[in-house]
C-alpha cells in the first residue's frame, strides 16, 4: 500500500499537482483497500500524508485494515469539507480525476477555486502494471473462467434460453469463489451471437446455432473477461470457415503481444489477417483491452492505438468476426505480457465445440 501511494505521489509531482483527492471506486481500492460506493468519501494525498475520509459506516473494517499502514482515517459526513481543512495548510494545485461526477466538481470548485486541475488517468496507468499479488488474484479468477465454462458445456443443450444459461454461468461462478459480475453476461445465440454485445434473452438456443457467451466475474476484486463461441449442433461450412479464421487471428494476435509493442500493431496482427480473409468489414470493435481490478482498463486495442504495452500488463484478445442474420463468433483470451513473450492466463479450449444434439 505504501509503495502505491508513493508511487501516487511521484506521478502527481510530474503532473505538476501539489495534492490529490481521489474519489474513483477502483482507484480507492487500489491504494487504500477501500470497498465503497461512488460519493461513500475520498482519499487525500499529499507529498507528507495520505488520509482516507469516509463515514461511520466503514469505520470499524478500515481501521482494521489501515492500522498497519501509513493511511490515517478521518470519519465525518462532510468528506470534502474535510478533504479542504485537511489541505489547508497546503499551497498549489489540488488535482481531482477526471472521472468525478460534475456535481462532486461543483463542490470541490467551491472549495478550492482556481487551484482545482484535472489529472486525467493518473493512478490508472499505475494500476496497468501488476504485482505479484494482483497477477495471483486474476489467474485464480481465470481459473474460474475455465472450470465454469467447463461445467457450462455439460449443461447447455438445445431447448434452453440464453437465460437459462446466463443463471447458470451466475450460480456456479458465485457458489465457487466469485464475488459477483463484472459486466453484464452476454449469452447470444443463432442470428444473435452476430450482436457482439448482445444482452442474454428469452430466445430458445436452436439445433444448429452457434452460441457466443462473454462473460467476467471478480475474484478477490480482480476480474477475468472470457469469450468462447460453440455450436449446438452442426453449425454449418460458412460458420466453421468464419469461425477457423477468427481463431487463427486471434493466435496471430497472442504472439504478437510482448512488451514495447504498439497496440496499434498487435491489433494488426488480427485485424490485416481478418481482412485478408474477406472478412474485414465484419470486424467492427477494438481488439482487446487491460483488465484488472476494473474489466475495461488500459491500454485499450485498436487500429489507431499508439500506446505501448509493457511486461506486467494483463490485456484480452478478442478479435470477432459477424455475420447479419446468420451468426457470429468471438474467442478472447486474457494474456500477462512478459517481457518478450506472455503468458496466457485462461485456457479453455479454443477450438469449435460441437454440441451433439439430444
Amino acid at each position: 500500500m505504501s509503495d502505491r501511494i508513493n508511487a501516487t505521489r511521484a506521478a502527481m509531482k510530474a503532473a505538476g499537482v501539489d495534492s490529490l483527492i481521489v474519489t474513483n471506486v477502483f482507484n480507492l481500492i487500489y491504494l487504500a483497500g477501500f470497498h465503497s460506493l461512488p460519493g461513500d468519501g475520498c482519499l487525500v494525498i499529499t507529498p507528507d500524508k495520505a488520509v482516507l475520509i469516509t463515514d461511520s459506516r466503514y469505520e470499524t473494517e478500515m481501521a482494521e485494515k489501515l492500522a498497519d499502514s501509513s493511511v490515517e482515517l478521518e470519519i465525518t459526513r462532510s468528506y470534502y469539507d474535510t478533504a479542504a481543512a485537511e489541505l489547508a495548510d497546503q499551497s498549489g494545485k489540488v488535482g481531482f480525476e477526471s472521472s468525478l461526477s460534475f456535481a462532486t466538481y461543483e463542490t470541490l470548485k467551491e472549495l478550492f477555486g482556481n487551484r482545482l486541475v484535472a489529472v486525467d488517468n493518473l493512478i490508472e496507468k499505475l494500476r496497468f502494471v501488476k504485482d505479484a499479488d494482483e497477477v495471483a488474484a486474476v489467474k485464480k479468477s481465470c481459473q474460474l473462467a475455465d472450470e465454469a465454462y467447463s461445467a457450462m458445456l455439460h449443461y447447455v443443450h438445445a431447448g434452453l434460453t440464453e437465460r437459462d444459461v446466463e443463471r447458470f454461468l451466475y450460480d456456479w461462478l458465485t457458489e465457487h469463489g466469485a464475488s459477483k459480475p463484472s459486466f453484464d453476461t452476454i449469452v447470444v445465440s443463432g442470428y444473435r451471437s452476430a450482436l457482439p454485445h448482445g444482452v442474454a434473452s428469452d430466445k430458445v438456443i436452436q439445433d444448429g446455432e452457434l452460441v457466443t457467451v462473454d462473460f467476467g466475474f471478480y475474484y478477490h476484486d480482480y476480474t477475468f473477461d472470457m469469450t468462447r463461441t460453440f455450436a449446438v449442433g452442426e453449425p454449418g461450412n460458412e460458420l466453421r470457415k468464419a469461425y477457423a479464421v477468427v481463431q487463427e487471428a486471434q493466435s496471430r494476435m497472442i504472439q504478437a503481444m510482448h512488451s514495447g509493442a504498439e497496440a496499434d500493431e498487435i491489433d494488426a496482427a488480427a485485424r490485416d489477417y481478418i481482412t485478408e480473409q474477406g472478412y474485414g468489414e465484419l470486424f467492427g470493435h477494438g481488439s482487446g483491452h487491460g483488465i484488472g481490478l476494473d474489466i475495461h482498463e488500459g491500454p485499450l486495442m485498436g487500429p489507431t492505438r499508439k500506446q505501448k504495452v509493457f511486461d506486467g500488463y494483463v490485456m484480452t484478445a478478442e478479435p470477432g468476426i459477424y455475420l447479419p442474420g446468420k451468426g457470429g463468433i468471438r474467442i478472447e483470451d486474457d494474456v500477462l505480457v512478459k517481457g518478450s513473450s506472455f503468458e496466457l492466463l485462461t485456457h479453455s479450449n479454443r477450438d469449435l465445440i460441437v454440441i451433439k444434439s439430444v
